[in-house]
């Protein structure tokens, strides 16, 4: 068989009311030579009839039916098929823009140093976008450069799953995806880029991306705030923090959990950063909570922020700029 040019991974779980739009904008694709890599994870409602009377139609589609393995297993057994180069993901219960594959394709192609491209994305629903999705999508959609990837990435995955294309090989190379109890995207994009790998993002929205109650990303323990904490704590001990202590900004419920899970990986933390006068001087976890001031750049120590009240994030950022503190160098914004 000849190698197509794209191979699109899509793994398949009862998506039976949303997989006709999803196959439909695939076929309207202006790029048509692809591949369409579909792992039905044991369907349990009409979502196999529907594959197999798709892909009688359209000999590009490749049916793989391993039973119920799970969606992380069966993104592997997809990945492990896939032909092309360059693979495209995409959700069944999601659509795609025309120009998709031919825009994310030709970016590729164009910088071979880049590894992942992804797109801006429309959140859409039955109904009015939740406030805290319409505020994902908008960050996520500013988020374009590796460079302003990478300064996000530690404050949550800015590359949606389902929007991405990346060289095949590369992620082979990495392992594939992997099930440890938390999001298995958001985990390869941190190893992608401890690895050294390049992303971007294209400025234009090529992703309708559907929100619904039942999602997996709503419905699954993995996606839980939990499990997002415990996998950037995996991967700051094992890249920005492999040889330095860290002080949290945030001495409240949720710089508390960053740094229980931070010391169950193994880090060491000199103290807290908060400007509550009410807690300052005392101790949490057997370090002291120290104001701002009292912050100075040293090389020893990376300053995280761990901060939930809009705006505080800029604020943090803009005061520790102002006293010398370069980010990504001195100090990760972690949530």
């Amino acid at each position: 068989m000849t190698e197509p040019c794209v191979s699109i991974l899509m793994p398949v779980k009862n998506a039976a009311a949303y997989l006709p739009a999803a196959l439909e904008s695939i076929g309207r694709q202006s790029l048509t030579d692809f591949e369409l890599v579909v792992v039905d994870d044991g369907s349990t409602d009409d979502s196999a009839a529907q594959l197999s009377a798709y892909a009688h139609r359209d000999p590009r589609i490749r049916l793989l039916q391993p039973g119920p393995v799970g969606l992380v297993a069966a993104l592997n057994l997809g990945l492990a098929a896939c032909r092309a180069p360059w693979v495209a993901r995409m959700d069944a219960d999601d659509c795609m823009h025309r120009e998709r594959l031919a825009l994310q394709s030709q970016a590729l192609a164009a910088a071979p140093t880049l590894t992942l491209v992804s797109s801006q994305v429309r959140c859409f629903r039955d109904g009015d976008i939740r406030p805290g999705y319409k505020a994902y999508e908008g960050w996520t959609n500013a988020t374009l450069t590796h460079e302003q990837i990478c300064r996000e990435l530690f404050i949550e995955s800015p590359l949606p799953h389902p929007s991405v294309m990346f060289r095949r090989e590369a992620v082979q190379a990495l392992g594939g995806y992997r099930d440890l109890g938390w999001p298995e995207d958001y985990d390869l994009w941190l190893r992608m880029a401890r690895a050294g790998h390049r992303f971007a993002k294209l400025a234009q929205v090529l992703l309708d991306w559907r929100d619904y109650d039942t999602r997996h990303s709503r419905s699954h323990g993995r996606y839980s705030d939990d499990a997002f904490l415990r996998c950037k704590a995996h991967h700051l001990v094992r890249g920005p923090l492999s040889a330095r202590t860290a002080t949290i900004w945030g001495a409240g419920k949720l710089g508390k959990r960053l740094a229980q899970h931070l010391r169950r990986e193994g880090a060491t933390l000199d103290g807290f950063v908060d400007i509550d006068p009410r807690k300052l001087g005392r101790s949490l976890h057997g370090v002291p909570v120290l104001a701002p001031d009292l912050l100075a750049p040293r090389r020893e120590t990376l300053v995280l922020t761990a901060v939930r009240t809009p705006g505080a994030r800029d604020l943090i950022r803009g005061r520790l700029c102002a006293k010398g503190f370069c980010e990504g160098t001195d100090f990760l914004c972690a949530a």
